[in-house]
């Protein structure tokens, strides 16, 4: 995993808390070959129409009209997104995953772990939804990445801690 990938990511989880959803926060960057951030989106109802709390609670109008996060970064992108890597705080449902790979992104990248504080998920299951996105995204030659953001936060934690006790007498 590339210092790279754990920005992108962490940059993902960050633009996930723009989400006015008290139940599931989601974002999305695209970024090109050079490392370039094209388009960032997260989960929330469409601009321009209502979007107080209470659509959120009710279940059955928040899923028929909130946009994922991959879709909005998609729709905001102001250029073509054939061979780009898209990095999303969470797996990307099957409705995503077609977006992803009608756009010609060709790189998913996401989190690996159980526990996602940045989305409010207490579970990660690998059930049958995620192995038909995966199947899809191989099928259609999209690469797929999973991070353990987890022990990248256990290291830095470590190492900053390490430093510390290093240079707490300089202070």
């Amino acid at each position: 995993m590339s210092k790279w990938e754990m920005r992108f990511l962490e940059l993902a989880r960050h633009v996930a808390q723009w989400s006015k959803d008290p139940s599931t926060k989601v974002g999305a960057v695209i970024v090109d070959k050079n490392r370039r951030v094209v388009s960032m989106g997260f989960n929330g109802f469409a601009r321009n129409t209502n979007d107080m709390p209470e659509r959120y609670s009710d279940r059955e109008e928040k899923h028929a009209w909130v946009l994922h996060a991959e879709e909005n970064a998609i729709i905001q992108a102001s250029e073509p997104l054939r061979g780009m890597t898209i990095y999303t705080s969470s797996l990307p449902c099957t409705r995503c995953t077609a977006r992803i790979i009608q756009a010609g992104i060709l790189r998913v990248v996401g989190p690996h772990h159980i526990e996602d504080p940045f989305t409010y998920r207490t579970d990660y299951p690998f059930d049958d939804v995620s192995r038909k996105v995966v199947r899809e995204l191989i099928g259609a030659n999209v690469r797929f990445k999973l991070l353990d953001y987890k022990w990248h936060l256990i290291w830095g934690a470590a190492l900053l801690f390490c430093l510390f006790q290093l240079f707490k007498g300089s202070f």
